[in-house]
Formats: C-alpha cells, sequence, structure tokens
C-alpha cells in the first residue's frame, strides 16, 4: 500500500524532507501545501492519509488538528532540535513527533505510523485515532513513540505525576429554563463547603452571566482565553490554574463570554481539552451550558466553519451527570419533554430532573405531586429536586453578589439544592471509581439506565 502524504513545513526543511518521503516507495507527496488552509482543503478532499506538519507552522491550532482528524489524516509533527516546539505539538494532542534534521529517523516514524494505523484498520475496520493506533502498535510489538522516546507520546500525560479524574456536572435546561446559572453557582458553592475542590465553568454562548451572579468584572480572562491558550497550545493545569481565581467560598471560577458576539472563540475542540484538564486540576467541575442542542448540520460541509453550539454539545457529551433544569408551568414542562429526545441523542448518561421555581399558582394545589404526575406520564422521568419560587430571597443573593449559603443559609430553597449536591456528587473514600448513569438506547425514558 502506497500512503499519500501531504506536507506543510517550513522552507528551510521542506525540499530535503519532500524529496526523502518522495524516495520511500511506500509513501507518495501528492501536495505541499503552502499554509494551513490548503493543507485543511486537501484533507478534506481526500487526497492525504499522512499530514508532515512543522512546529512554527502559523495557523495551526487544536481545531486544525481535529479537522484533519475528522478527514481520516493522521499528523506527523516536525520539530528543529532545541526550538521548543515539541511541547506545543504535544499539547495540540499530536503524539506523532520526528526530528526536521534526521531523515532516517522521520522515515522511521512515518513507517510505524502507518504500521500502526493498518493494524487499527484490519482490527476495527476504521480509521484509526492517534490513541487507537498507538494501542494498536503496542499490540503489534511495535514502538509508538519512536526515536524521540517519551517526547512523542500525545496530549498532556507530561503534566502531572499523579493521575486525576475529576467528575464533570453539566447543568442544562430548553430554552426558557429559569435559574440554569442560579444552579450551577450554588451547586459549586456546595461542594466547596464540603471540602470538595470545585471549578466552576461559564460556557453558556448565548448569555453568560456567572461573573455578575458572584460580583465579579466580566473583564477578567475567564473561559475566552482558556479556550485561546488551548488552540494554541499553550494551556496545561497550571495555566489553567492562574487563569481561575478561588471566589470567597473556595470554589474556582472561569467567567463565561463577555457578549455573545464572541461565541465563535469558544469551539468543541477547545472546550474538550478545557473539560480533560479542569478534570485533573479539581474533584468536581460544575458547566453551566447554553440551552441549545442543534448541530449546524448545515455547516458540516464547511469544515472550518465553528459551531454555534458547540462548546454545549462537547460539555454535555463529556459529562459524568447532567441536570435538566425545567421551569415549573406548563410552558417550560412542555419544553423540558420535548428537549429530552434532543438530549438523549448528545449525552451518554441520565440527566437529573430539577424543577424550578415551584409554586402553585402556575400549576395548581400539590404542586410537587402534580408535576411528578405529568413528568412521569408524559417523558417516563422521575424529578431529583424541586425548586421553590423563593424570588426575594434570591434577588437579596443577585444584589449582594453572594450565593445562598452567605447570604440566606437557612432558607428553603438552600436546603433543597445541598440536598441535591449531596445526591449528585455524594461524599467518596480517595480512589473510589466514578460511576456513570449511562442512558440506554431505545426509549427517551429516564428510568432505563445502567451504571458502568
Amino acid at each position: 500500500m502506497t500512503w499519500r502524504v501531504l506536507t506543510a513545513l517550513d522552507h528551510r526543511h521542506e525540499d530535503r524532507i519532500a524529496a526523502a518521503v518522495a524516495a520511500d516507495r511506500d509513501f507518495e507527496v501528492v501536495r505541499r501545501c503552502p499554509d494551513v488552509a490548503d493543507l485543511l482543503a486537501a484533507a478534506g478532499a481526500g487526497l492525504g492519509d499522512i499530514a508532515l506538519v512543522s512546529g512554527g507552522l502559523r495557523g495551526l491550532d487544536r481545531d486544525c488538528v481535529a479537522q484533519l482528524a475528522e478527514a481520516a489524516v493522521r499528523v506527523v509533527g516536525v520539530t528543529d532540535a532545541g526550538e521548543g516546539s515539541q511541547e506545543r505539538l504535544r499539547q495540540l494532542g499530536i503524539s506523532a513527533l520526528a526530528p526536521a534534521d534526521n531523515a532516517v529517523d522521520l522515515l522511521a516514524a512515518l513507517h510505524r505510523l502507518a504500521a500502526s494505523s493498518l493494524v487499527a484498520v484490519a482490527a476495527t475496520g476504521a480509521p484509526a485515532t492517534d490513541v487507537d493506533a498507538e494501542i494498536a502498535a503496542l499490540e503489534a510489538g511495535l514502538d509508538p513513540l519512536g526515536p524521540l522516546g517519551p517526547h512523542g507520546i500525545a496530549g498532556d500525560g507530561a503534566l502531572s505525576d499523579e493521575p486525576h479524574e475529576g467528575r464533570i456536572l453539566a447543568v442544562w435546561g430548553p430554552a426558557g429554563s429559569p435559574g440554569r446559572t442560579t444552579l450551577a453557582v450554588n451547586l459549586a458553592a456546595e461542594f466547596a463547603a464540603r471540602g470538595t475542590s470545585t471549578l466552576l465553568i461559564d460556557a453558556d454562548t448565548y448569555g453568560a452571566c456567572v461573573a455578575q451572579l458572584l460580583g465579579l468584572l466580566d473583564e477578567s480572562p475567564g473561559v475566552a482565553a482558556a479556550a485561546r491558550a488551548s488552540e494554541l497550545g499553550t494551556l496545561d493545569v497550571p495555566t489553567l490554574a492562574r487563569l481561575t481565581p478561588s471566589t470567597a467560598t473556595g470554589f474556582r471560577v472561569l467567567t463565561g463570554l463577555p457578549t455573545s458576539s464572541r461565541w465563535s472563540e469558544l469551539r468543541a475542540a477547545s472546550m474538550s481539552h478545557l473539560l480533560d484538564l479542569a478534570r485533573r486540576l479539581v474533584d468536581v467541575v460544575v458547566v453551566d451550558c447554553a440551552f441549545c442542542l442543534d448541530d449546524d448540520e448545515e455547516l458540516s460541509y464547511d469544515t472550518r466553519a465553528p459551531r454555534r453550539n458547540g462548546a454545549t454539545l462537547a460539555a454535555l457529551e463529556a459529562a459524568d451527570e447532567i441536570v435538566a433544569v425545567a421551569a415549573a408551568d406548563p410552558v417550560g414542562l412542555q419544553r423540558l419533554v420535548r428537549a429530552l429526545q434532543d438530549l438523549e441523542s448528545v449525552a451518554c448518561v441520565t440527566p437529573r430532573i430539577v424543577v424550578n421555581r415551584l409554586r402553585s399558582t402556575a400549576v395548581g394545589a400539590a404542586p410537587e405531586r402534580r408535576v411528578g404526575d405529568a413528568l412521569k406520564r408524559f417523558a417516563g422521568v422521575e424529578v431529583a429536586a424541586f425548586i421553590p419560587d423563593d424570588r426575594a430571597t434570591l434577588d437579596r443573593c443577585v444584589l449582594a453578589g453572594r450565593v445562598l449559603a452567605e447570604e440566606a443559609p437557612g432558607a428553603v430553597v438552600r436546603e433543597r439544592i445541598r440536598h441535591l449536591a449531596g445526591e449528585l456528587v455524594p461524599a467518596q473514600a480517595p480512589g473510589t471509581p466514578v460511576r456513570r448513569r449511562r442512558w440506554l438506547p431505545g426509549s427517551v425514558t429516564m428510568g432505563r439506565w445502567s451504571t458502568a
């Protein structure tokens, strides 16, 4: 088999490397790309199987690497000795690295990559991802790291000697669901109050407001700075820690976009990487998600176009727990019933249903029983928590920029949220494995789930 190679290399090495690759009968240089745009166009057209990219290639970011992976193009990073780009390429998710000044080692890296891809395709019938290929190479008795040794390891494995796997809790609700952000903020406060290290991320690309609820300046770097660092390959656990200051109640916070017009700065690939690092930084990551779950299918033909809801979809896919918030009125409940069908296609865990602003004036006498019966009948779900409508107390919290535990520790609404926090993330002994509530295929009925 002849492997088609795309190159996007520094002009100092391009001619020499292209000639060395072309001289190997197992490879054919099909296109020498001058920039990232041409590389992505060639990959999207199906012209190549492997891409050779320089560590200093202008425009090479995490989104670019993700798009090459979607086009089933494996990436080899070519670096100069002492250039310092190896760490950046690893941060971008490029696992295969090769020296620019040694054609023998570079060709050896290409052969290893090709061999591991063949093994993975033979085993699965699908093109291999970097992780798939590395596992397949090990099973085949090959060395996936190559001459660079540990510097060829993908991702951020070198950032921490001790593996840490925190839990991700996504707070979501359909359009018009009140209190998503209030619930996310106060859940984070309750986790922190019992000594659990917690990070709150405002990932709402339509109406971020965590900073306002906590009385913080929305000019702080926040999620936009973290996403930008992820795209550039400079985001690691220490950097994330610097970008997430601690609040007075003890939890870290990553504030949201200052305006919704900047939604394109928060892309799915960056969000996934950010959440992976957040798991290693804290025990619990609370993500305040936007309402919309549309996948922008009309943009799927344009691989460079960002997806408006990519951050929300990435957070829901990565979540170990999902809290679905609904308004306690006929309109809000109907929206929840319909939206759960869309959520099923995105999430792999069973959501916990929280009915907010519960009041008898909207649903009649015995509101908890009425709402619970309606959701069980029309959606087959059980309600995890009913949050009463206590606008006066919550207004005081917003005015003071404080959480319920600070402003109204004895309020009923605070007690309900604290009880919910205990159910979502129960106290566990160190080292206890996380169990994810998985949605079984077939029905929207929430009662059908298993643990894994």
